[in-house]
Formats: structure tokens, sequence, C-alpha cells
């Protein structure tokens, strides 16, 4: 089903433009080459699309696109902080979008699909990045993509970007054969999500010729302070198990992954590529209540120098609780 047809079978489509999204929590955008700046805006909804990425773990993955097709779009995003405009480094960013022809993944006919949602952790630099293309559009929206920045146990931002419209217009009107809707006809101007401005919801847009595709920069600045960014995928782990930053971090040879445990719990960890593949785990077994650690050599584990996350699980009589953060091998 196209999706313009299941919103009106909600009665999300009528004729006037759709009113603008009521005040939110709050959160700040700046685009334009990632150069940063703590700017509120209103956070827009969710829209009637949004699935639990966290429910799983299969969405955490770098590419999105699975099948479908489209030009592709390289997405760079960067987290910073309210408080300082500083990065915010392990923080959790859920992104979904429709694909070339309007539809998305997971309603209407497209029930049991997966295409173009998914989430990744923020490096040091409170940037990560997104393998996907670039969206069609449907009837009474500009082209744009939903978005999620979870904090922490307790506080999420949610909001959308955009494109300019000549921007948006660009990719479709180069690869007709790729868009069947062509190109999108409504402005960021007469979209009545952005009724309240977009100037902070706007990403850049350029062609890379030698890798043959488009890539686009968003910044968002969220409450909270740079660096102190808490990246739990499950509410209430910090009660059961608190990690820590990697220390060295960046590092060459080896490191230490810290962590306490508030109660006695079974414990497992594991690598995982920035592309989602889990490179290695191992079981820790049952370990008392108390401070722990683990000494990472990714040389004697066999895995190449690149980015890694590396997650925790504690198990309880209470269940499951799970902490992940980011570490960076840099060359031996």
């Amino acid at each position: 089903m196209k999706r313009f047809r299941f919103l009106q079978s909600l009665g999300f489509i009528a004729a006037a433009p759709l009113a603008a999204s009521s005040l939110g929590p709050l959160v700040a955008g700046k685009s334009r080459g990632m150069s940063g700046g703590c700017a509120l805006v209103p956070a827009e909804t969710a829209g009637p699309f949004p699935l639990d990425l966290t429910d799983t773990l299969f969405y955490f993955r770098q590419d999105i696109r699975e099948d479908r097709t489209g030009i592709p779009l390289r997405q760079k995003i960067r987290v910073v902080g309210l408080e300082n405009c500083e990065p915010m480094a392990n923080v959790r960013v859920n992104i979904w979008h429709c694909d070339a022809e309007g539809n998305y993944s997971g309603y209407g006919s497209e029930v049991g699909t997966t295409y173009l949602r998914g989430y990744q952790l923020t490096d040091a630099n409170g940037e990560c990045e997104f393998i996907t293309i670039f969206p069609g559009w449907y009837p009474g929206r500009t082209t744009h993509v939903h978005f999620q920045v979870h904090v922490s146990t307790s506080y999420s931002a949610v909001s959308q970007w955009t494109w300019s419209g000549a921007d948006a217009q660009a990719p479709t009107l180069a690869h007709p054969e790729l868009y069947p809707e062509g190109p999108d006809p409504l402005p960021p101007t007469s979209d009545g999500v952005f009724a309240d401005g977009f100037d902070l919801q706007t990403a850049d847009l350029s062609w890379d010729e030698a890798a043959q595709e488009y890539v686009s920069n968003y910044e968002v600045t969220v409450q909270g302070t740079g660096v102190s960014g808490v990246g739990h995928l499950e509410r209430m782990a910090s009660a059961v198990i608190e990690v820590e930053q990697n220390a060295p971090n960046p590092f060459r040879d080896r490191t230490t992954i810290g962590f306490v445990l508030h109660e006695p719990a079974s414990v497992r960890w594991s690598l995982w590529s920035v592309s989602g593949q889990c490179v290695f785990q191992s079981e820790l077994g049952s370990l008392a209540a108390g401070q722990h650690g683990i000494d990472v050599n990714p040389g004697r584990l066999g895995l190449p120098v690149s980015s890694y996350v590396y997650m925790l699980n504690a198990t309880t009589s209470n269940g499951t609780f799970t902490a992940v953060k980011r570490m960076m091998h840099l060359t031996y």
C-alpha cells in the first residue's frame, strides 16, 4: 500500500497542509558541514510509522538498504550537547525513512519488512553514519528523514530533517529510472510539519563522484553535556550494570573495559563492527557485585584495525540488562 493511501485511511491527509506538530521535548539542530551550533528548535512528531528498533539487535546496523533501490546516500550525523556544544559520545541514533516510491517498511502491505530502518552509536567525535538511499516522497510531505537521539534511559530527542528544495530534487532529476514518482513537488516551505521553520533541520547534500554516491551531513544538538552520553539499550540497565569507557581510547595494542555490577549477575560481552556484525563474544560467567575489568587485545583475537562497539549483557533473576559503548582501535 502506498504510504499516502494508508495515511488517508488513518485520517492524516487532508486538502489543507498538515498542521505543525505540538511542542514536545526540545531538540536543537545545526547543519551545513557539521560546523557546530546550539540553537533549540521544537521536536517534531515521530509520525504514524515509528517502530521500536531496540527490540532486536537486528536493527543495529550501518547499511539499512536491504533490497531497496535508489541513488546511494551516505548520511553522516553529529550529536552535540546543549550545555557546552561538545560532542556526545556513545548515544544511540535511530533513523527511518520511506523508499523511492514513498513506502515505509513495517506498515500496510509492507508489514514484516524492515528496510530503511536502523540505529548506530556515536563515536568519540559524536558522529555516526548510515548507508542508505536518498528518500522518495509522498503527497502532503516534503522529502524528509525521521530520527531519534537516545541520550539516556530517561531522555531522547525526536525530530526530522530535510534538504533544500533544490537538493531534494537533484537526485530524482538525475536518476528518473530509480524514482518513478519524479521530483518532489513540495518544498519545505509548504510542508506543515516544518511550518515553524526548518533552517536548523536542513542537512547539506553533495555528490561524491569517486564513490558514486551522495553524501549528506546533519548536526543536531540535544539536551545534555558533551561527552556525557549514556547510550544504554534497555531501561533500568544502569541500576544493574554500569560500563565505563575503555581506557586508553583510542588505543593501539590493548585496552581495558571497566564495568561495575550493582548486584551479582551472569555476564557476557561481545564486540560488534560498525556495520552491525558480531565479531567476538565470550561468557564471563557468574560475577559478584563490584568493580570488574576486561583486557582486550584485538590482535590476539584476529581482528582488523577499526572502530568497534562493545556490549555487555548482565543477566539476573529480573532479566537481562544491556550496556554498550564504542571504542577506536588505531593501527598497530
